[in-house]
């Protein structure tokens, strides 16, 4: 067992200090894309302020706070600086996922004396395990795109597993590997945007982990029916939810934190900028601009309310599961992941579609940060995740009209 820091912290208490962290986020924006990842005092902002352990076991030192009250923080430190929002969120969730599958023995490996754990993750598969005959499997190989990666102690990928017979496909393999076994490199730069959000490559050269540092299939896919590993050990009904609608959840959380920060730069432009055939009113002034907010404001705030009701729902979605109320199956699954990406979609039209097209030309040049925001928010929509709304909604459509919908893949 390992003490929580601040055992009588609430989560109200932990968004709070998310939202008091917005403004010193957004003096440091320039100095995190200069850097290519969040500044080290950024970092230790977040380790004292207890962020890296919202979903972190109280077994192993965190506060296991519900999947809402993650969601929120994440809004709120975009809302400061998108980069910086990605790389915390896209690093400090993962621990959701090695709570709910490893084994005890692993878990109490890989948090430690401390529960120190940030791991970073990546879906696609590198390279090939090898088992080497002494318990262990040898990894070898460079997974791209690993989002907050300088501050991680821990990494959680997939690689390939031989198949059995000739002709067959092979298997993935989930694995979590300490920062011990691994090499940080300087490959994250020259993006449109997320400019500073640390994603940068991770290289394996032949390095061992222990066997039970792995566990056979993919983890969106990975069984939670009934319950988990984890949701037993910990008692907690959290760690039996599916994977792959919390990732989507962590994106509309990301998309809405981007489209509220615009809607804050789009308010202080138009108060800002005079008339020029009068001087004496601002933009702010004029009912078209006023309209203008007032229509991206609203369409935040619902994707906002529908991402929170929708976290709400997976978390009850995993009780029932674990209850035996009700299975969490991939039909579920897809159900919530759908109602994220649409929340995501509806802050992306709001900035895109309206905030940075009425801001004027004049801040999409460098250093303005409605163009920053805008180059985050895009590079935001090229993620894996945003090219699921046709598949996720024929599956959806498919399960309530009672056909089949799993051959029906998400991704090609």
């Amino acid at each position: 067992m390992i003490a929580v820091p601040e055992p009588d912290l609430t989560p109200r208490e932990l968004i709070a200090r998310a939202v008091a962290m917005r403004p010193t986020l957004l003096e440091r924006q320039a100095e995190t894309e200069q850097l290519t990842v969040y500044p080290k005092n950024t970092h230790e902002d977040f380790l004292q302020a207890g962020f890296y352990r919202i979903l972190q076991p109280r077994r192993y030192g965190g506060y296991e706070f519900d999947a809402s009250t993650f969601y929120r923080v994440v809004t709120e430190l975009t809302r400061g600086c998108p980069s910086t929002g990605w790389a915390f969120s896209l690093t400090a969730a993962h621990v959701l996922q090695v709570a709910s599958f490893f084994g005890e023995k692993t878990q109490d490996e890989l948090f430690g004396d401390d529960g120190d754990f940030r791991a970073p993750s990546t879906v696609a598969p590198v390279g090939m395990a090898q088992p080497d005959g002494d318990g262990h499997v040898v990894l070898d190989g460079t997974w791209s795109y690993s989002s907050g990666s300088p501050y991680a102690t821990h990494y959680l990928a997939h690689t390939l597993r031989a198949p059995e017979n000739p002709g067959d496909r092979p298997g993935f393999v989930l694995f979590v590997a300490p920062r011990s076994s691994w090499t940080l490199l300087d490959d994250w730069y020259g993006t449109l945007g997320l400019r500073g959000s640390g994603s940068n490559s991770i290289r394996f050269d032949q390095a061992r982990i222990p066997t039970h540092y792995t566990l056979e299939g993919g983890l969106l896919d990975l069984p939670v029916e009934g319950g988990t590993a984890g949701s037993e050990l910990h008692g907690q009904a959290m760690y039996a939810g599916r994977p792959a609608s919390f990732l989507q959840g962590e994106i509309a959380a990301l998309m809405i934190g981007t489209a509220y920060a615009a809607a804050d730069e789009y308010a202080r432009i138009v108060s800002e900028r005079r008339l020029v055939m009068d001087p004496s009113h601002t933009r702010a002034d004029l009912h078209d601009y006023q309209r203008h907010l007032g229509e991206a404001l609203a369409a935040i705030r619902t994707a906002d309310a529908a991402m929170r009701a929708n976290a709400d729902d997976w978390m009850e979605a995993a009780a029932d599961n674990v209850s035996g109320r009700a299975p969490f199956t991939t039909e579920v699954d897809d159900r919530l992941a759908l109602v994220h990406l649409t929340a995501a979609r509806m802050a992306w039209e709001a900035l895109q579609g309206i905030l940075f097209r009425t801001a004027g030309t004049r801040h999409g040049r460098d250093g303005e940060r409605m163009q920053r925001y805008f180059r985050d928010a895009s590079t935001m929509w090229t993620h894996p995740c945003h090219s699921m709304p046709e598949p996720l909604a024929r599956r959806v459509g498919r399960a309530r009209l009672g056909l089949p919908s799993d051959d029906i893949p998400l991704v090609s």
